[in-house]
């Protein structure tokens, strides 16, 4: 084949007749011929339009196993005494990516006046503003997730409520959301129970109560860190390994 300077080919021929053979004229001729129709340009079908999620959830993009820069929702279940909120913090922290820390705890009790004080028992109040707060934390994960920014939440969710708890969580953060176990032996979330203050300190039995419930957690398919003997750092990494697995193999909850 021959190509013009430049890289460029000839120009192909017209398909039309030969040069030379008569073109019949436009419309009935004395012949009887008919210029065929010309057909209609090709129509491209619509482009259909993205629906909306009625739920506001946001649609994380996918992670690739063991990286620590992938944007992810991570809800931190543990006991009080576990270390959760210690945990959550140092991880978010020193991850290459934004991450943000939503504290169930630190949401409750932006409530001043009127704080209903689980520590005076348990009622309908504080169940309000239990679920006020959640919903808090998951629009603010939300908002988070939506800009780009990964977030990890720590809340005390027990396993024998579970519309209210983990289900209330994926409803508020979205189906992407990883749940992580952080749960260490009961005489370590004692000894660290009595190192706290203030509405977050705890009595023994209501420690002791909390964590029999938490056991309700094996067996059921979430991954579980005993954090008994590991610092704040050691807890961290196991954090990051814990959810590489669970975003290659994600756990069905």
């Amino acid at each position: 084949m021959q190509h013009a300077v430049g890289g460029w080919g000839q120009p192909g021929h017209h398909p039309g007749p030969h040069p030379g053979v008569p073109v019949p004229p436009a419309g009935p001729s004395a012949g009887g011929w008919t210029a065929p129709p010309v057909p209609p340009p090709a129509m491209l079908p619509p482009m259909p339009q993205p629906v909306p999620d009625p739920t506001g959830h946001v649609t994380l993009p996918p992670a690739v196993p063991g990286t620590r820069g992938a944007t992810l929702a991570v809800l931190l279940i543990g006991p009080a005494g576990a270390g959760k909120t210690t945990v959550a913090r140092h991880w978010a922290s020193t991850r290459p990516v934004p991450t943000a820390h939503i504290s169930l705890d630190d949401v409750r009790e932006w409530v001043v006046s009127g704080f209903a004080d689980p520590q005076s028992g348990w009622n309908d109040h504080s169940e309000a503003q239990y679920r006020l707060a959640r919903r808090t934390c998951g629009f603010a994960a939300r908002n988070f997730l939506a800009n780009g920014i990964s977030c990890i939440l720590d809340d005390a969710v027990f396993p024998d409520r579970p519309v209210v708890g983990l289900g209330g969580w994926k409803r508020h953060v979205g189906p992407g959301l990883l749940p992580v176990v952080l749960l260490p032996g009961l005489e370590i979330v004692l000894e660290r129970n009595a190192e706290r203050s203030g509405n977050r300190r705890l009595s023994d039995e209501e420690v002791a109560r909390i964590h029999g419930r938490m056991a309700g957690w094996y067996g059921s398919g979430l991954p579980i860190i005993d954090n008994s003997h590991h610092d704040v750092e050691a807890t961290a990494r196991a954090l990051d390994e814990t959810l590489a697995r669970a975003i290659s193999t994600p756990p069905r909850w």
